[in-house]
Order: structure tokens, then sequence, then C-alpha cells
């Protein structure tokens, strides 16, 4: 699994993000992909603190390029998400990263990354997981694991999901998305890309339903969904509900917005900060077949 037949890939780890929080996740994530055949690149930077980040904003900003430019890393992985790769934006040598044919991957914080790295040069890009957190587990999910795999080693992948459906139908477009906090915050910037035609996966945590729809209503507001052929939504836990919601949860939201979104929108797809996640491109073509009762993405 992941070896080219006589050929030693090499996996490298970064932190463009927040500081290392899970030393013994980091490790059990190196011993993951050493067992598994892959050379493994986790250079100090990654350990580094600066308050809340994973060194200085010159630091990480140097650790990126430095991993991008090497000729031994096949797939460039963050350590952890947190925050911290907004203020790196503007310096990032996208040219560079989109030219060294390396396949980025992480979710959460690293969508920014996904986004202007797109935007900027068309990176490879996976919204998918990270190290300490999905590979540095104790049990890794056997869920992640298979469908990291099979994009990793084959380039493609597909899901069915049970979700019903207000639109039905067939739908072709360009596969992205990520964080929704992260869209959001880019939306209107020259850091997102415009992306037409797009089948836009998006998800949070520790977002109230409210929050997550005035997200959306920005991005609606500002013409992203408007280029969409549909809309995907993950997993939006972790957040608490009061007397004052009175009835209006995340399902009420969902309805709320297939009244005023003419795509499809549906709920459900598995990624980002779940234990078991998908791993996504970003920017690649893909089939969208929505039914009454489920919907199977193939990309």
């Amino acid at each position: 699994m992941g070896v080219v037949a006589g050929k030693k890939r090499g996996i490298g780890f970064i932190a463009p993000s927040g500081r290392l929080l899970d030393e013994a996740g980091l490790e059990r994530a190196i011993g993951y992909f050493k067992a598994h055949g892959w050379r493994v690149v986790a250079p100090a930077a990654i350990r580094r603190v600066d308050q809340r980040f994973a060194g200085s904003d010159a630091v990480r900003l140097a650790a990126l390029h430095a991993m991008a430019a090497r000729d031994d890393v096949d797939i460039v992985m963050a350590v952890r998400g947190g925050y911290g790769l907004s203020r790196l934006l503007d310096g990032i040598d996208y040219p560079l990263l989109a030219g060294s044919g390396k396949r980025f991957v992480g979710h959460s914080d690293f969508t920014a990354l996904l986004c202007a790295g797109y935007a900027h040069g068309k990176m490879r890009g996976l919204a998918g997981p990270t190290a300490t957190y999905d590979f540095g587990a104790v049990e890794v999910s056997p869920f992640t694991e298979s469908h990291f795999w099979r994009v990793i080693d084959e380039g493609n992948d597909e899901i069915v999901v049970a979700d019903r459906a207000t639109r039905t139908g067939n739908f072709a477009g360009r596969l992205w998305g990520g964080n929704l906090a992260l869209i959001a915050h880019l939306a209107g910037t020259r850091h997102l890309p415009r992306i037409t035609n797009g089948i836009l996966y998006v998800e949070d945590i520790n977002e109230h339903p409210y929050r997550i729809e005035r997200m959306l209503y920005q991005l609606l507001h500002a013409g992203v969904l408007a280029r969409q052929k549909a809309l995907l939504l993950g997993d939006f836990s972790e957040y608490a509900l009061g007397a004052s919601d009175n009835g209006f949860d995340f399902d009420s939201m969902v309805e709320h917005l297939r009244t005023r979104l003419a795509i499809p929108v549906l709920t459900g797809l598995p990624f980002g900060h779940v234990r078991d996640k998908l791993t996504l491109p970003f920017g690649a073509p893909a089939m969208l077949d929505v039914g009454r009762r489920e919907y199977r993405l193939r990309y």
C-alpha cells in the first residue's frame, strides 16, 4: 500500500499554522508512514513555538518553501491545523508550490493554502487528513486510511451518502472546498479561486447553525454560490443550542438554504474535522449523481 514497485516515496510534514500539541501523535504518524514503506521528512521546524504558532511567520513560510523545493518528497502533509496560514498568504511562492508537482494535504486552517495555492497556480491540493490527528491516532480510522490510499495510489475515489434531496439529477463540475470559515474569510480576496461550475464542499466545527448560515450567506452575496452546480455540507458538530433558538437548528437552517439556492444542497459528506474522513481533491473534475434518498460523488 502506498509504494510504487522499485521506488520508495517520501512524505514531508509541515506545521504552517498552530504549534505542535501532540508529540506522541507525531511520532505515531512518522511510524505509520515508515511502516508503509515511505521515507518520512519531519524537520525540526515543525516543533518550533512562537506564541500559539509553530514558529514565527518567517520560520513557517521558509519551512513551507523548503519542503516544496525538496526532490525527495512526493506528498506534503500538515501536522495539524489551528490558525496561522492567513498570515503567510501574501508571501508564499505559489509557482514554486505548483511547479513542484507535489500533493499538499490537510484540512482545517490548511484550507487557506488549498484555496490560495489553486487560485495562484493550480497547486495540487487535497482536503484530507493531517498527520497527528489522523495518522497519529492510537487507532487509525480504517475509513480514512482506505480512502486516502485510494486517492494517492489510484487517483480516484467515490462515496455514496444517504440524504433526502429536494433537487435531483446528474451534475458534472470541479470539486473544491474545505473549512467554511476559511472560505468565507477569503471571499472577495485574490486568494479565493473563482471556480465556475463547481461542486463546493464545506464543513466546520464549534459553529452555531446561525453562524454557518451567515457564512453561507456571505458566499451567496459574494456571488460564489451562484457559480456552483451543488453545495455539499459535511459535519457541523460540537455546538450548543440555546433557548433563544426556539426550534432553529442545523436541519431547519438547511431547509431554509434549500429555498434560497437553485442548486442541490446536500448533507452528510464525511470530511474535515471528523475521525472517518474522505480525501477530496481540490479543483479536480467530479460527477455528482443525486437521487431522492442518496447521492453518489465520483472524483
